[in-house]
């Protein structure tokens, strides 16, 4: 039976301060709480980093690097940094950490889209910052943009930082994408996918939209060719776990998906989303891997190879 690698995405950019006290906003509070989740389980860790004062997203490499340095200080868990960012951020600004502190995974996302978060609007009374309701509102009117030239810059300066690439599909006409990619040697097989669902303008979360999108890269990459797991947004996010895992797949959970732990219960933590995988994994028998053994599935480079701590 394969090993279950749960990734904790511990904050992200889609969620805004208004929504839960228990967002991590801060170097110091991003990085506390990915320590805890790899402490209850997540081998890998997914991080974008806020302006401390306001938690709006920031593409700060002096954030990222103060985050990542406290997290491996604490864990040898492998660490994915963003290249999402927000809708505010030119590429180059989603790149320059990734380029600058070279870490073992860094996000790509496959293709453009909707991304749509003005509904969240709906839930907040009174925001605690000013930037929160206009910065929701501008994404009804936005197509997160990631074009074959940009796919094939991120890919280039990945591979040159010898950074895998986590390809973050949201839809199926991004396996097309991926497709064509792997055909031209722009992207080196094996690839790792993540399936994001549930996101205002890709495919929801449904077991058969995994099934079909599991299903499409097969025929599309080869089974041989990829490795992959699955996030979902809000109340879907651990009943997909538990399909990601019946099909053999790996797990991402955490704050930047969804802010509940159960139906009206804010989670205090992405640790306790990462307690309920484990629960999930262990009931059902699946072993849950190391930070080194995910290593060793997804094929990285290696804790003493990033660029924060060859500079330490």
């Amino acid at each position: 039976m394969h090993k279950l690698i749960i990734t904790a995405a511990v904050t992200g950019s889609v969620h805004v301060p208004s929504l839960s006290p228990y967002l991590p906003l801060t170097p110091d509070e991003i990085a506390a709480d990915a320590i805890r989740s790899a402490k209850a389980g997540a081998a890998v860790v997914h991080v974008h980093a806020r302006v401390p004062e306001t938690g709006k997203p920031s593409a700060d490499p002096k954030l990222y690097e103060e985050i990542v340095r406290k997290i491996s200080a604490e864990t040898r868990a492998p660490i994915c940094i963003t290249t999402g960012g927000s809708r505010e951020m030119s590429t180059a600004e989603r790149a320059r950490s990734v380029a600058l502190l070279k870490p073992e995974l860094a996000s790509l996302n496959a293709g453009s889209l909707n991304f749509a978060l003005h509904p969240l609007k709906a839930k907040i009374k009174e925001p605690r910052f000013d930037w929160e309701l206009p910065f929701l509102a501008a994404t009804e009117d936005w197509i997160f943009p990631n074009t074959f030239k940009t796919l094939g810059e991120f890919a280039e300066f990945m591979y040159g930082a010898d950074t895998k690439p986590e390809l973050e599909v949201y839809d199926a006409g991004m396996l097309s994408n991926l497709q064509y990619l792997i055909a031209t040697g722009v992207l080196k097989p094996p690839v790792h996918i993540q399936f994001v669902l549930g996101i205002l303008g890709g495919m929801q979360a449904t077991v058969e939209n995994l099934v079909f999108l599991h299903d499409s890269a097969v025929r599309l990459i080869g089974d041989k060719n990829f490795t992959w797991s699955v996030c979902a947004a809000g109340k879907a996010q651990l009943p997909m776990m538990a399909v990601a895992m019946a099909m053999g797949g790996h797990c991402r959970v955490g704050l930047e998906d969804n802010l509940f732990v159960a139906p009206g219960q804010l989670a205090r933590s992405s640790a306790e989303q990462v307690e309920r995988v484990v629960a999930i994994a262990e009931a059902l028998s699946i072993p849950i891997a190391t930070p080194d053994e995910a290593r060793a599935i997804l094929g990285l480079k290696g804790f003493d190879k990033v660029g924060w701590r060859a500079a330490a």
